[in-house]
């Protein structure tokens, strides 16, 4: 089985206001993102909350998925290892697809397209691109947590990614969606749906 981790325990300091909150056609950021993953047949999706805690499990409890608080600082490592330490008690999971909570924007289909890849070839880790730029949501398989669970609050993910380079399996995808996240208001009013 693969696990979304959805990272959203951020400050949004740049937006200037809580991110996952925003509204976002019917729903909100957060929820949005719930909903694809949902619709790209996610069974098992964790949301890694932090800032905004109480109001963001609130949409989490909304959709029926599970939520696990990130104590220490909100950034993207720590966050992806609080997810990781909660999914490695379930053996069924293999791999687990990270997901940023502010790229409301994520087609079902890039989700399918990298867990497809893994399902068809069991990559250590699978990445979707867009004109040759790697993006979100990628796959990391069971036997890497471990190298990730064990980096200092120093590194970042692009370092781990960066390390296996050569062990990466690249899925193109049509849709730059995958390159994109909303770290300010402009950002956020030019992309959102009317």
């Amino acid at each position: 089985m693969i696990a979304a981790i959805i990272l959203a325990a951020g400050q949004s300091k740049r937006m200037g206001q809580p991110k996952m909150l925003l509204p976002w056609g019917a729903t909100t950021m957060l929820g949005q993102i719930v909903e694809t993953l949902q619709s790209a047949d996610m069974k098992e999706i964790l949301v890694v909350t932090g800032a905004e805690r109480e109001r963001v499990e609130q949409i989490v409890a909304q959709y029926g998925v599970r939520s696990s608080p990130n104590l220490a600082s909100g950034e993207m490592l720590s966050s992806m290892q609080v997810g990781l330490r909660v999914l490695r008690d379930n053996a069924s999971v293999a791999a687990a697809l990270i997901c940023l909570g502010d790229q409301p924007q994520v087609q079902d289909g890039s989700v399918r397209a990298v867990t497809e890849a893994f399902e068809a070839r069991k990559s250590s880790l699978v990445v979707p691109s867009y004109r040759m730029r790697r993006g979100h949501p990628w796959l990391v398989a069971r036997p890497l947590w471990e190298e990730i669970l064990a980096m200092s609050p120093t590194e970042s993910p692009r370092e781990f990614l960066n390390r296996h380079a050569g062990e990466i399996e690249y899925v193109n995808v049509d849709n730059p969606s995958i390159l994109a996240d909303l770290d300010t208001f402009e950002e956020y009013l030019k992309s959102r749906p009317l």
